[in-house]
């Protein structure tokens, strides 16, 4: 069983993405660099194509990755929305639509209990997402957001 979740430890890393994949290709465009530096009159063109491949290889992982979590986020704010209408009065209903996607995402760890009372709070106040997650005293776990 993963250890319990709160405020301070929520975030979460992919190991093999955060730790492997983006070190690596990060290393293998310091590495193109070097070796295009110092062999450049041998293969000029092959080297500038190493190089623009490499750059290309970082930013598909990170698009990759920046699109994952949109999706997730997607995901995120159809189940928060339908959860809050469960939760709230049909007038405060009306006022899901006026909260960000990024508040919906911090309030996904309020419990039910503190949900309505939370978003009010949230659309009074205008909250950030970090404020969010800490006005949250019982926290809902979610462990399959990397």
């Amino acid at each position: 069983m993963p250890e319990e979740q709160h405020y301070k430890t929520h975030t979460r890393f992919d190991r093999p993405m955060h730790f492997f994949v983006f070190p690596t290709f990060i290393t293998n465009v310091l590495v193109s660099i070097v070796h295009t530096i110092y062999y450049w009159p041998l293969y000029r063109y092959l080297h500038l194509w190493w190089i623009i491949v490499s750059i290309a290889l970082i930013i598909f992982a990170f698009k990759t990755r920046i699109n994952d979590l949109k999706v997730q986020d997607r995901v995120i704010r159809l189940e928060e929305r339908l959860r809050l209408a469960s939760l709230l009065s049909a007038a405060e209903q009306a006022q899901i639509r006026d909260l960000s996607v990024r508040q919906l995402v911090a309030l996904r760890f309020a419990s039910d209990a503190e949900l309505p009372d939370l978003f009010r709070r949230t659309l009074a106040e205008n909250l950030e997402p970090n404020a969010i997650k800490q006005a949250i005293i019982q926290w809902r776990a979610d462990y399959h957001r990397v």
